[in-house]
């Protein structure tokens, strides 16, 4: 999607509608420097007010994320596009986050091992030992709920018995027993428990 375009797009629409960023903003609930962004490109309405932006522009979701008013005889080849396009951009989101899933934990394990080499090989009381190595787990500690949140929120997890692809529960993500990203968990839909690997696409 062309951002520059859509936020162009926003911009005549809004004039047309005889409405400035200011009183857009107000219609909205947000601030004018969220439309500001808009419509320089910088940025894209959010989903949960795009349908009342629409409303408010008087066009449809298609011709917002197309940038421009469609006409009927194209009205599916656009859908269809924007549609796969939406699918691309998230399964890139997820791709990063599941990368910045990987950094965080390399950096939280780093001072980990660097601590207990430090303990086992640098001569020290016992206990000073323990209170470093203890220091250490701290990063982990923290990064642990926010890794199983990417890790839950970011792709699919698979099914070996159906194939059925889903976003599970944070709890189920948090309790289940597992091997880097493959997880033992329960299918939401035939029910049977398998290990489950965690894939980007839906299908």
């Amino acid at each position: 999607m062309n951002q520059i375009k859509i936020g162009k797009f926003i911009a005549e629409r809004r004039k047309k509608a005889n409405l400035s960023q200011m009183q857009l903003a107000e219609k909205l609930n947000i601030t004018d420097r969220a439309i500001s962004k808009w419509e320089t490109g910088k940025s894209l309405p959010d989903s949960s007010i795009m349908l009342l932006l629409c409303d408010i522009l008087n066009i449809t979701v298609n011709d917002l994320l197309c940038g421009e008013v469609i006409t009927m005889d194209n009205y599916n080849k656009e859908l269809e596009k924007n549609l796969l396009e939406i699918v691309k951009q998230k399964e890139e989101s997820d791709k990063r986050l599941l990368r910045a899933e990987l950094v965080m934990g390399i950096c939280c394990l780093l001072p980990l091992i660097a601590s207990v080499i430090i303990a086992l090989t640098v001569p020290m009381e016992g206990w000073l030992g323990g209170v470093i190595v203890g220091v250490s787990l701290i990063p982990i500690l923290i990064a642990t709920p926010f890794a199983l949140k990417i890790e839950q929120k970011a792709g699919y997890y698979e099914c070996q018995k159906c194939k059925h692809r889903y976003v599970p529960k944070y709890s189920h993500v948090f309790f289940a027993m597992h091997v880097n990203r493959t997880r033992y968990m329960r299918c939401p839909k035939c029910e049977k428990r398998s290990w489950q690997k965690k894939v980007i696409s839906k299908e």
